[in-house]
């Protein structure tokens, strides 16, 4: 039980990302390939949403979008989305 619960700890704490500058789109991202043709023009600016998606290696991401002034979007943070598994070790 112990060591389940430390993979656990290790696996949340590898998923988490730090802040970067600039983030570039990969691919599935909103951005990847230019900006989306549609503006968010009733969304104020400085919000933000989070986008989904299946990365080309299987890897499911998690992308953190921000409106900007001029109504383009900007990554403003990815992560890794991890599925944890319990397991009754009891039986």
């Amino acid at each position: 039980m112990r060591t389940s619960i430390i993979f656990v700890v290790a696996a949340l704490l590898a998923s988490c990302t730090t802040q970067q500058q600039s983030l570039e789109p990969i691919p599935g991202s909103i951005t990847y390939g230019g900006q989306p043709r549609t503006k968010l023009t009733k969304s104020p600016i400085g919000s933000t949403f989070d986008h989904r998606f299946l990365g080309a290696n299987g890897t499911r991401w998690i992308e953190t979008y921000q409106i900007q002034p001029d109504r383009t979007v900007e990554i403003v943070n990815r992560r890794r989305e991890v599925e944890i598994e319990f397991f009754n070790h009891d039986r």
